[in-house]
């Protein structure tokens, strides 16, 4: 059974969630007008993934403070190199399957792209923030 601060965790865990991809689905589209797909993914992931991080860190799993601040980030960063590597592939393949995808295509492929990758992104984010 799961305990209440494990479920309290995963709710808000999920609201950050929901708000990053929203975030980050925005900046792709904006982004795209002006840039290839891969950059624009690449640059909404980033700015996305250090907010989730932040916000994350804060708002999810309560830490407050400095402590151990770098090692977070550094963790969050590598979590985000994982979505990164769903998110990039989906494209390629996507953009090999169909040479000029429409936008909604695009964000079609990432949505569930990140879907899949938002599973990994939580438990690595949860070995990330929980104390040595």
């Amino acid at each position: 059974m799961i305990g209440d601060w494990y479920r309290s965790v995963l709710f808000r865990f999920y609201l950050v969630g929901g708000a990053s991809a929203v975030a980050y689905v925005v900046l792709f589209v904006l982004l795209r007008s002006s840039m290839p797909a891969q950059i624009a993914n690449f640059l909404a992931l980033l700015i996305s993934a250090i907010a989730n991080t932040a916000v994350n860190r804060r708002f999810t799993f309560r830490i407050r403070g400095t402590d151990a601040i770098v090692r977070q980030y550094v963790q969050g960063l590598a979590v985000f190199t994982l979505g990164l590597v769903v998110t990039s592939g989906s494209l390629w393949l996507l953009h090999i399957w169909i040479p000029d995808p429409s936008r909604v295509v695009e964000v079609s492929a990432l949505i569930v792209a990140n879907l899949v990758a938002t599973v990994v992104r939580f438990l690595g984010l949860r070995r990330v923030f929980t104390p040595e």
